[in-house]
């Protein structure tokens, strides 16, 4: 009966937008013809028309996206970047005001007195990671990426080795291009073993180029025989097979081929398996990563095809600087680089986050028409309406302005329609429409900065009214948290892989990125709680300087705070004197060498009255009781 079906499911929030869902349910073809590519999987097609439309909303072009589809009274529309302003701010709350890398246990580095080795080790690994986040600009790529997440409930981050520079690249990607291939019995919540990124080229008639097609494959598969970079019969720039080494004898005692191995690999002559050695695990490796970076004509994709089935026979595979082809070129690690940061934590078994504007959508369109009526009434209450009866020429032409005088007739008459009042009404009603808007994002007037402070009754006050925003901010930095602790143990194991001398030696630690405070911290507060904590023994010193940090206080280097403190605690050297006697822990405690020299210098006595120095009456080389310093002496006889 061609009844419509409802369906839920993680874009069905834009449902109620007719160019977003048609009466088939899908996305108008007009407005989102990219969604709609041959080359898109089906069920990928609503989450890229839901990209572009929040990126509309947030470029304040949701209006003329709306005329696209065919509402031509959207182009009348006022945006005044409230959608933006929404993203701005949530953004600057899950980052905080400034973020760290830190190891865990890089501040305790000592024990009883003595250096600690892991301390020492952690306390390196957290210094070459933060090098790694100056040069790489990592503050830069979070907040490009949280844009992304914010805005369209997704944040794709890629890394690679750059040989040139000799550290792990970090760039930040568009969810648009990112096609993960999750089968219908895999969990979308695990990580998935093969990642597509696919987008268009328009075509270039300047350079006699077609439209085309690129994807940049990662897959996670057993590891082959070598290869080395080479042509087919067509001239196209593969990746081909090594020749065969000498024969290995089979359990059967035949002579049977040994594949080509890469430096490292090991064959395992009974399955024919080739395991490898990673430098971060402790076993042997079946897995590698493999990556392919391939360009295809649009004219040339016939069929049913999609991202994740185009034929590579039709393929041309891009070179890298060095001259490898990427052509299933095997990156030597095992996993795929690239991490997926969702906005919010994903339903079960899902993948995919939710933008921070999905449940406030409908209200910025209610306040996009409400701004669009105070426009058109402020245009009549600036430029009042006038009605003018009993003129005395009926043909004559009048314009209202300054200083203009209307000439009347007998019983004349000069009204002018006032639309203050609905004006202030519009007004009014807009301020309710962002309040609404505001709770529903669980953002508090205290947090968009629309709230006068001399209002607040109390701090206490004050911080009742960010509980919302606290919940808020909470579930998204959990759905944030491993992610970043992925991000940092793959730089870890690219450095390892790269063989860069820094980290020769150093094992792959826990690493995790503390994001700073977004809400007002009472300093003085903190710090007496601080103070007092470590005083009475229930704090330690590491513990309170990081409470310090997190806090706001302009304190870089937690572990080297930690030793400037303890070298100025001369009370407790001294009572650690007197428990252990041991000259050495308290030299370690305070920093300083306090080892006396177990060879005393020789006393230099002045020569006695009368007695003459053999170096000499102008010599200034003393003597002792023996004789010249430095000289054995004494009575002879």
């Amino acid at each position: 009966m061609g009844l419509r079906s409802v369906v839920i499911h993680a874009w069905s929030w834009l449902n109620y937008k007719p160019i977003y869902s048609d009466a088939l349910g899908m996305p108008n073809r007009r407005a989102f013809p990219e969604a709609q590519a041959m080359w898109v999987p089906a069920e990928d097609e609503k989450r890229l028309a839901a990209y572009k439309l929040l990126a509309a909303y947030d470029q304040n072009q949701a209006a003329e996206l709306a005329a696209v589809g065919g509402d031509h009274d959207a182009q009348e529309r006022r945006e005044f970047g409230d959608p933006s302003m929404f993203v701005d701010t949530l953004v600057s709350h899950v980052l905080g005001r400034e973020q760290h890398i830190v190891v865990p246990g890089a501040e305790d580095d000592t024990a009883d007195g003595r250096p600690d080795p892991e301390a020492a080790t952690a306390a390196r690994v957290q210094e070459l990671l933060r090098e790694w986040a100056e040069r790489e600009q990592l503050p830069m790529r979070q907040q490009q990426c949280e844009r992304k997440a914010v805005s369209l409930g997704d944040g794709v981050y890629r890394l690679a080795w750059d040989p040139a520079k000799e550290r792990p690249t970090l760039r930040v990607t568009d969810p648009g291009f990112y096609f993960p291939v999750i089968g219908e019995d895999d969990d979308g919540g695990e990580y998935p073993t093969r990642v597509h990124f696919a987008w268009e080229l328009p075509e270039d008639p300047k350079r006699g180029l077609k439209a085309r097609l690129r994807r940049i494959t990662y897959e996670l598969d057993w590891i082959r025989p070598a290869t080395a970079p080479g042509v087919d019969e067509r001239g196209r720039a593969v990746r081909a097979p090594l020749p065969a080494p000498e024969p290995i004898d089979s359990p059967d005692g035949i002579e049977v081929p040994a594949p080509p191995l890469t430096p490292g690999d090991t064959l395992n002559p009974d399955t024919g398996a080739i395991s490898r050695q990673y430098a971060w695990n402790d076993a042997p490796s079946y897995v590698t990563c493999y990556l392919t970076d391939a360009t295809w004509n649009l004219g040339d994709l016939k069929g049913p095809v999609d991202v994740d089935s185009l034929p590579l026979d039709m393929a041309t595979f891009a070179t890298r600087s060095d001259g490898e082809v990427l052509d299933r070129l095997d990156l030597l690690i095992d996993f795929i680089p690239v991490v997926h940061q969702p906005n919010t934590v994903p339903p079960a078994e899902e993948h995919w986050g939710q933008s921070s504007l999905a449940k406030v959508l409908q209200v910025f369109d209610e306040l996009a028409g409400s701004d669009t009526d105070s426009a058109r009434a402020s245009a009549t209450t600036g430029s009042p309406m006038l009605a003018i009866s009993g003129v005395t020429d009926p043909r004559q032409q009048y314009q209202a302005g300054p200083g203009v005088v209307f000439t009347l007739g007998e019983n004349g008459k000069l009204t002018h329609v006032d639309t203050s009042s609905s004006l202030a009404e519009l007004r009014n009603h807009v301020h309710d429409l962002k309040d609404r808007a505001a709770n529903t994002a669980r953002l508090p007037a205290v947090a968009l900065g629309t709230m006068d402070p001399s209002k607040v009754p109390s701090g206490y006050a004050l911080q009742l009214s960010l509980g919302p925003l606290d919940s808020l901010i909470s579930g998204m930095r959990l759905a944030r948290d491993h992610k970043d602790a992925l991000l940092l143990k793959m730089v870890q194991r690219l450095y390892m892989a790269g063989q860069h001398p820094d980290w020769a030696g150093l094992p792959v630690l826990p690493a995790k990125l503390v994001r700073g405070p977004y809400t007002p911290t009472d300093k003085a507060a903190v710090l007496e709680q601080v103070a007092l904590g470590v005083e009475k023994g229930v704090l330690s010193l590491e513990t309170a300087v990081r409470m310090l940090v997190e806090a706001g206080f302009p304190i870089d280097d937690a572990a080297e705070e930690v030793k400037r403190i303890e070298s100025r605690q001369f009370e407790k050297a001294r009572a650690l004197a007197d428990a252990t006697g041991d000259t050495a822990a308290v030299g370690d405690f305070l920093g300083l060498d306090l080892n006396p020299d177990r060879t005393p210098p020789t006393p230099q006595l002045p020569p006695t009255p009368g007695q003459q120095n053999p170096n000499g009456p102008n010599s200034d080389t003393p003597i002792s009781e023996n004789g010249p310093a430095g000289q054995s002496g004494g009575n002879t006889g």
